[in-house]
C-alpha cells in the first residue's frame, strides 16, 4: 500500500505542478483531487481546481465526498470500491438537462444503460436500447436522483473485465456508494459547468493526497 500511495502522490503532484512525461503532449489544466483520511474511509473530501500560470486556484471546495462502502484501493468487479489514482473525465449524463457543461452530455432516459457484466462484448459502455441483453446492467434513469448530473471516472478504458465498470462522479444520497465518488448536488452541477475537455480534466484519488500551490 505504501508503495501504491506512492506512486498516486507523486502522478498528482506531476500533474498539479505542470509536469507532464515524454508520453504526454501536455499537461491537465482542470484537475480534480479526492483525499480520503484512510483507505478503508468512506468519506472523502473533494477539491476543483484549475490553473492559473503556474499555479492553481480553488473553484469548487473543500467538499464532502462519498465513495464505496470499502474506501479507496484497487478496483474489481461487484466489490464497492473506489479505484485509486489519476484518471481522465469522460462522457457526462444526467436525468435532467444539459445544464451547460461543455463535456459530451446526453440526457438520460428509461433506454440508457452502463453495461457492467463481465461477460458482454459492450462490458463498461454507455448502451442507449430499450432493453439490452447483459446479466448486470444499470439503468442511468431509474438508478434515481443520483444520476441527474453524472460525469464518467474513465478507469478503465481498456475495459478489461473484472477491473469494475461504471465509476462516475455524481450526486450524492448521503450514503457510501457502489465505488463511484458522490458530492452535494449543487457542487455536482457546478463541476460540469465548469468541466471543459480542452483542459484535460483529470481526478485523482487517493489517501492524504496533497493539494496543489493555489493563488
Amino acid at each position: 500500500m505504501r508503495r501504491k500511495l506512492t506512486a498516486v502522490v507523486g502522478a498528482v503532484t506531476a500533474a498539479l505542478s505542470g509536469t507532464v512525461s515524454t508520453a504526454q503532449a501536455s499537461s491537465p489544466t482542470q484537475m480534480i483531487v479526492v483525499s480520503a483520511p484512510a483507505p478503508h474511509s468512506p468519506t472523502a473530501t473533494l477539491s476543483a481546481y484549475e490553473r492559473v500560470g503556474d499555479r492553481w486556484r480553488v473553484v469548487v471546495g473543500p467538499t464532502r465526498a462519498d465513495l464505496g462502502s470499502l474506501g479507496v484501493g484497487q478496483p474489481e468487479d461487484d466489490v464497492f470500491r473506489t479505484p485509486e489514482g489519476t484518471f481522465p473525465l469522460g462522457q457526462a449524463f444526467g436525468r435532467e438537462p444539459d445544464p451547460g457543461t461543455r463535456m459530451p452530455y446526453f440526457q438520460a432516459t428509461d433506454a440508457d444503460w452502463w453495461d457492467e457484466d463481465v461477460r458482454s462484448p459492450t462490458y463498461n459502455t454507455h448502451v442507449h436500447a430499450e432493453e439490452i441483453d447483459s446479466g448486470d446492467a444499470e439503468n442511468l434513469y431509474d438508478s434515481g436522483p443520483i444520476y441527474d448530473y453524472a460525469v464518467l471516472i474513465d478507469h478503465n478504458p481498456a475495459r478489461i473485465p473484472g477491473r469494475s465498470a461504471g465509476i462516475f462522479l455524481h450526486v450524492s444520497d448521503g450514503e457510501p456508494t457502489w465505488g463511484c465518488v458522490a458530492i452535494g448536488r449543487d457542487q455536482m452541477r457546478s463541476i460540469l459547468q465548469w468541466l471543459d475537455p480542452a483542459a484535460q480534466p483529470q481526478i485523482a484519488i487517493g489517501v492524504g493526497l496533497p493539494g496543489p500551490p493555489t493563488v
